[in-house]
């Protein structure tokens, strides 16, 4: 999740380089919905593996670290 993090970092630099530059507004806008898919694939990715510890420390008997409020409100704040 780290290195796609970092992806998206370099590719929204390369955005504001194309903005500053002047590029074609058609491209700034195609490669930030590019960043914006990916930032979206990030978040799912920190949601479903909240998820996953979540079951895994239920099943063990322990408490896990968010209830399922929790869980749900951040599900649906990606939507």
């Amino acid at each position: 999740m780290l290195n796609r993090l970092r992806r998206t970092q370099g590719q929204l630099a390369a955005v504001i380089v194309m903005a500053e530059a002047g590029r074609n507004r058609k491209d700034v806008v195609t490669q930030l919905v590019a960043v914006s898919q990916a930032l979206d694939r990030a978040a799912f990715k920190i949601v479903t593996g909240g998820i996953h510890q979540c079951l895994t420390e239920r099943q063990r008997g322990h408490v896990p670290p968010l209830s399922e409020a929790e869980l749900e409100k951040l599900l649906l704040t990606l939507a």
